[in-house]
């Protein structure tokens, strides 16, 4: 026990040396380098997986995967919501001193994902037909779908807390091990699935069980040091109580409540190309969001890996690191997403091609219109992303949940029947003009946050 105690402490100085006495630009560089670094990792398989699926089973298995996709990160979202909102009063209470807390935050949150991951994902196994039948899916074409949400539905118990814990090493200063930890999770996964697809023959199975299994392992390895005594947090016998799993709730309502509007407004385009353009128009729409998996990883990287510093310094009172970091945050942002979105005007055709080697001339077509259209988003969306997170980490939950759910729902909801006269063009200027509208209100959010320094230095 003693040991333990000795560990713990030095860990907690660690961090307080990291998040506090470190230059902010050079904890920039210490924890947002490895923090995209690590997103590339995950954003490389998601890459890949998409790949294997339209280069091994073809255009259908890959509109499948389309469809289902948002259902699978619509799980997910719950164990993202538990680990950013138990990891944002984890880090201000690892600021304050107060350990104790810090630590029952941390226990009790590992045992919400648990029960949530079980009751969600016994949930999306029963209705997976259902939904599937809903989204106007038939044929082989909601077979492959359906057996794709199951077998993530069936590990979710275990792998919707990947998340949770990876913010909780960022806590704990351990960008690093976070790194390892999922660049080792997208190798396993992608060895295990193209293994799977390419040897057993699985096809959408293989596809699905891949990664599945490479986040159920990847769960279990990344708590052992918490269970061993290792880090900062440990586990405690967890005294829950609905004050405390308010206070996570409305943490990470803003992230949850960005990747379920996500997917909500996902689900509603996808239904909307199945209508107006058939799989063609799906399986368009399925290379813009493996393009966006790709690149907006890497500005949540970014942020996320900064968050736990922005919380901490925000739970000392110091309010000039706090500004200094997030600085350094908008200016990567910009620099990544600018940089991107000229990439994908430029390059429709090839980005097409090294997912699906043989498209069909219609599909070509609405993919090199859908990428130049979708490119213009990328000059100013990373600044409402930017915003949400900074939000976020200093527990101004409102107006991060008013930015999330006006960008990734109520912006592109409002737009679907006034740009619906345009057709599939219509559908496709959905991003761009969400995203300048929500860089409007960002600006004003962060006018708001002004006013709050201001308050906090008075």
């Amino acid at each position: 026990m003693a040991q333990m105690q000795e560990e713990s402490g030095l860990a907690a100085e660690r961090a307080r040396r990291l998040f506090v006495d470190t230059p902010p630009l050079r904890l920039f560089l210490v924890a947002a380098v490895p923090g995209a670094a690590s997103m590339l990792a995950s954003a490389l398989y998601n890459l890949a997986d998409g790949i294997f699926v339209g280069q091994l089973l073809g255009q259908q298995a890959f509109a499948a995967v389309n469809l289902a996709m948002p259902f699978v990160i619509l799980n997910f979202a719950f164990g993202d919501m538990i680990g950013v909102g138990s990891s944002v009063p984890i880090s201000i209470s690892m600021g304050r001193g107060d350990d104790e807390r810090a630590n029952n935050i941390f226990s009790c949150s590992v045992l919400l994902n648990v029960l949530l991951g079980a009751v969600t994902g016994a949930a999306l196994f029963l209705a997976a037909p259902a939904i599937m039948a809903a989204m106007g899916a038939t044929g082989e074409l909601a077979s492959m779908a359906v057996d794709f949400l199951r077998v993530y539905a069936a590990f979710s118990p275990i792998t919707v807390g990947m998340f949770a814990v990876d913010n909780y090493l960022k806590a704990c200063g351990r960008i690093r091990s976070s790194l390892a930890l999922n660049v080792f999770m997208a190798v396993f996964g992608g060895v295990v699935e193209f293994s799977l697809m390419y040897f057993l023959h699985l096809g959408i199975l293989g596809a699905a069980l891949g990664y599945a299994l490479a986040m159920a392992v990847c769960t279990v390895l990344a708590l052992l040091p918490f269970a061993l005594g290792r880090m900062q947090l440990r586990f405690v016998r967890p005294r829950l109580s609905w004050a405390l799993v308010r206070e996570i709730a409305a943490s990470g309502m803003p992230t949850f409540l960005n990747n379920v509007a996500g997917r909500v407004t996902s689900i509603a385009l996808n239904a909307a190309l199945l209508l107006l353009g058939g799989e063609y128009a799906v399986s368009a729409y399925g290379l813009l969001m493996y393009v966006d998996g790709f690149v907006f990883p890497l500005i949540y990287g970014v942020c996320d890996s900064l968050q736990p510093s922005v919380g901490y310094n925000w739970g000392a009172r110091r309010q000039d690191r706090v500004v200094a970091i997030e600085r350094c945050v908008f200016a990567a942002c910009a620099a990544i997403s600018l940089a991107s979105g000229v990439a994908m005007a430029l390059l429709p055709r090839e980005l097409t091609l090294l997912f699906i080697s043989d498209p069909a001339p219609e599909l070509m077509a609405l993919a090199t219109v859908a990428f130049r259209v979708f490119a213009v988003s990328f000059t100013v969306r990373w600044f409402s992303f930017a915003t949400q997170a900074l939000m976020t980490a200093i527990q101004m939950s409102k107006l991060a949940s008013l930015l999330s759910v006006c960008s990734a729902l109520v912006f592109p909801l409002l737009e679907l029947p006034l740009l619906w006269p345009l057709g599939l063009t219509g559908l496709w200027l959905n991003y761009p003009v969400m995203s300048f509208l929500s860089l409007v209100l960002s600006l004003w959010v962060l006018l708001a946050f002004r006013r709050e320094l201001r308050l906090e230095a008075a």
